[in-house]
């Protein structure tokens, strides 16, 4: 048995432990209120350009542009989007699985050093890595995208994927794929974004109305999918930074939890062992007393 001095120790050691892990469940939790914010704010938009640009490709123009253009897909283009450091939980380790259950050839993009180590582990195709902060702003967003577009206009990538962990609530985030590119099915593209967005397929239309373009119908329908595809991109890393620290608040809460049960345990066993040594002093002062 641990003589009273260790279990003391060890009673310390637990306490300053909690008291790290409570600091760290707070951080988290104010960044997790401001990522949730961003992320359900970009919602709305992120549906309506996904409606825009299935409105204007109704309209009878004829145009035509690499990401509506089907093609033969010999190697898939993935972002992974993970966070930069641990104590989340199990939120990196089941987007891994994701990664190790692909089997076909693919080029990987990382966002976040989890992501960039693991691929790098494995000896994956890695073209690039990006770091982006937790406050995630659009100009470190659009340097990722504009990379992915170029592998995908150059012919290195033929399709354009993003994996990231959805979020659901504080407690669920879902380790999703999303394809962007190419969007030869655009009905089915924008039935994706309504169905992440928990929207019935049956309450929307399509917009029938005519359109006027300025400057013109050209311009414009060359610079939409791109637009669609870094909002999106940009959304869906919103989402990442959200499900990543509510991931991580949730265990910093567990950890606190614990170290308080695990202090109330050894605050119990201490106590049974001083009362142990006082037992066994009073008996020798007995025994040495009647000698």
């Amino acid at each position: 048995m641990p003589s009273t001095k260790e279990i003391r120790t060890r009673i310390k050691a637990v306490k300053n432990t909690g008291q790290i892990t409570r600091a760290m469940q707070l951080v988290a939790a104010s960044k997790m209120k401001r990522a949730q914010d961003d992320a359900i704010a970009g919602r709305p938009y992120a549906l309506l350009l996904a409606e825009i640009l299935e409105s204007v490709a109704d309209q009878e123009i004829e145009f035509s542009h690499p990401l509506l253009e089907k093609r033969e897909v010999k190697k898939r283009g993935i972002l992974v989007i993970s966070s930069d450091k641990g104590l989340c939980g199990a939120l990196n380790a089941n987007l891994f699985k994701q990664i190790m259950a692909n089997k076909e050839p693919t080029a990987y993009v990382s966002c976040g050093r989890k992501a960039t180590q693991f691929i790098s582990r494995t000896h994956r195709e890695l073209k690039a890595d990006f770091t982006i902060s937790d406050k995630v702003t659009y100009h470190e967003v659009r340097t990722v995208v504009e990379f992915m577009l170029e592998l995908y206009y150059n012919g290195e990538i033929d399709t354009i994927e993003v994996l990231y962990n959805r979020f659901v609530n504080t407690l669920t985030q879902e380790p999703t794929i999303t394809r962007l590119a190419p969007m030869d099915e655009l009905r089915e593209t924008l039935d994706r974004v309504r169905k992440r967005e928990q929207i019935e397929l049956a309450e929307t239309h399509s917009d029938q109305r005519e359109f006027i373009f300025e400057p013109s119908p050209k311009a414009i329908l060359q610079e939409l999918p791109n637009l669609f595809v870094k909002e999106e991109i940009n959304h869906l890393v919103q989402e990442a930074k959200a499900s990543e620290h509510s991931a991580r608040m949730v265990a910093m809460k567990s950890a606190t939890d614990n170290a308080k049960n695990l202090v109330g345990d050894l605050t119990l066993q201490y106590n049974k062992a001083r009362q142990a040594a006082i037992t066994q002093e009073i008996l020798e002062i007995a025994a040495a007393s009647a000698n």
